[in-house]
């Protein structure tokens, strides 16, 4: 109650305002919704800043005359800014923080209970920032779990085991709905990392992804963290070198005629359709950009919700003996590999 009453009135304002020109959705991943956190655990907080302090900020991002750790993100997140953009993105911000200090008509009922919510939250990022790695598969692979479950060990099984749904099969009451997904995550810098599923899986992302998504072409906040140059600075994990990379073979059309590698493949002068797969293995093509097969980092990378699964899980992954791999990645290096078939 209180977070959508507080983004209707903060909303209404800022629709209504002529100076709201450029948007500042893209900034709440890291400062928060109204500007109160710490981005990465490093920058001050906007929502304390007067108005010329944020034009000064921003314009300094925007020449390299301003910043510290964060000054490498921020530049490139303001690089495309005109200064109108830039006093417009200050009036907006302003002009929320004073209507935040206008929103009272709360329930006190709802307001405890925000209270509560936000405090346990709390407790939980502390605890799994304590931790070097959180493996999420912990409590799915536990063997007490997994024992209780198994229906082959049991002389009678009930309706209710049957089903994920854990309730009798003719029974339609609301006991038969399921857990709402809470996706709600610490801010990017101040999350404890997951443990990998298995061997160079792509890692899961464990901060919250407010203002992140959807990630296109022409749009991705993700660079702005984890590309290799900044990486370290801000305690993201870099993009691997594999995603710097080409992998697909070259492809062309000559003469009318499909060359790939080099080599004609498919219909040539009245030939059947030749063997478009006889390209075994392309040449990499190391890239000094993001190959732009991979902009989609969400297609392979996903937020992760607070939500018990209803089966438990009897994958065991295998990192070779090597424990630093489950916050690592050598993919770059496994793609050359192959599979041995013996």
């Amino acid at each position: 109650m209180i977070k959508v009453l507080k983004v209707l009135t903060l909303g209404s304002l800022l629709a209504s305002s002529a100076l709201y020109a450029a948007n500042t959705a893209a900034c709440v991943g890291c400062h928060g919704a109204k500007f109160e956190k710490k981005a990465m655990g490093k920058s001050k907080i906007v929502q304390n800043m007067s108005k010329e302090d944020i034009i000064k900020a921003l314009k300094g991002y925007k020449d390299g005359s301003y910043g510290g750790t964060m000054k490498g993100t921020m530049k490139g997140q303001v690089a495309s800014l005109s200064d109108a953009d830039i006093t417009a993105i200050a009036d907006s911000i302003a002009g929320a923080n004073k209507a935040e200090e206008k929103v009272k008509a709360v329930e006190k009922k709802e307001e405890k209970k925000a209270v509560a919510e936000a405090s346990k939250f709390e407790k939980e990022a502390s605890a799994d920032k304590a931790k070097k790695l959180e493996n999420i598969n912990a409590h799915v692979a536990d063997k007490a779990r997994l024992e209780k479950e198994d229906l082959g060990n049991k002389k009678e099984v009930t309706e209710e085991a049957l089903g994920l749904r854990k309730t009798n099969l003719y029974d339609e009451d609301d006991k038969t709905e399921g857990v709402m997904a809470d996706y709600s995550r610490p801010a990017p810098g101040s999350a404890t990392k997951f443990e990998r599923a298995y061997l160079n899986a792509p890692p899961m992302i464990p901060h919250s992804v407010e203002g992140l998504l959807p990630i296109t072409q022409n749009n991705n906040q993700c660079l702005g963290c984890h590309m290799p140059d900044v990486a370290k600075s801000v305690g993201a994990t870099p993009i691997p070198p594999s995603h710097f990379t080409n992998y697909r073979p070259t492809t062309e059309l000559k003469g009318g005629e499909l060359v790939k590698e080099g080599k004609k493949v498919g219909i040539q002068k009245g030939d059947t359709l030749g063997n478009t797969g006889d390209i075994k293995l392309a040449k990499p093509k190391k890239l000094n950009h993001l190959y732009q097969g991979r902009f989609n980092c969400s297609q392979c990378h996903a937020p992760q919700a607070k939500v018990d699964p209803v089966v438990g899980n009897t994958f065991q992954p295998d990192f070779k003996g090597n424990d630093k791999m489950k916050g690592h990645s050598s993919l770059a290096d496994a793609m050359n590999e192959g599979v041995d078939i013996k």
